[in-house]
């Protein structure tokens, strides 16, 4: 009888133990990981320091220059910092998925990502856009991200603040 427990209780720990790293990482990423999408990218872009074509636009004033990014982590902070999985916007984006694409989205006035287009092929990402808007009674701006891997990454920003011009900055990088 004693044998029979505790064979018992071998098998209710070993299945127990199930996939509880997928379980808790569903828990923990709810969503697409952007910030760890990009914390690998920044990572293996600074191993392989690739020269780029950056070009800035403030409103109508471009400059451009050919360069290699030192820190990548801080080139794609704002890409980072859009991450969806932060605890107070659980359950606030509505998700759709299909084998090419993952579309997040959020009609929240406290979310300020409204959208996440997450493009895949061969299953893996091929491309990101985002959709950010921000408002309050001083400030509004609105910001359109895209990056794709190898290619390029861009920043739209359109910012007015009561009382002051509007200004808009326009970021695109290429990678050469």
């Amino acid at each position: 009888m004693r044998n029979h427990l505790l064979l018992c209780a071998f098998l209710l720990l070993c299945f127990g133990c199930g996939d509880t790293a997928s379980t808790q990482q569903k828990e923990l990423h709810p969503y697409f990981d952007l910030k760890g999408y990009f914390e690998g990218e920044a990572t293996r872009l600074n191993l392989r320091k690739p020269k780029i074509h950056k070009t800035v636009v403030v409103n109508d004033s471009a400059e451009s220059k050919n360069l290699q990014i030192q820190d990548w982590k801080k080139e794609l902070s704002i890409f980072a910092d859009a991450d969806l999985n932060k605890s107070a916007w659980k359950g606030l984006f509505q998700v759709k998925k299909t084998d090419t694409m993952e579309i997040y989205t959020s009609n929240n006035q406290k979310v300020p990502v409204k959208e996440l287009k997450v493009i895949k092929r061969n299953g893996q990402v091929y491309g990101l856009h985002l959709l950010i808007s921000n408002s309050n009674t001083l400030y509004t701006s609105s910001d359109t991200l895209n990056y794709f891997p190898d290619s390029l990454y861009e920043v739209k920003k359109n910012q007015h603040i009561r009382l002051l011009a509007e200004k808009n900055y326009h970021i695109i990088g290429k990678f050469k």
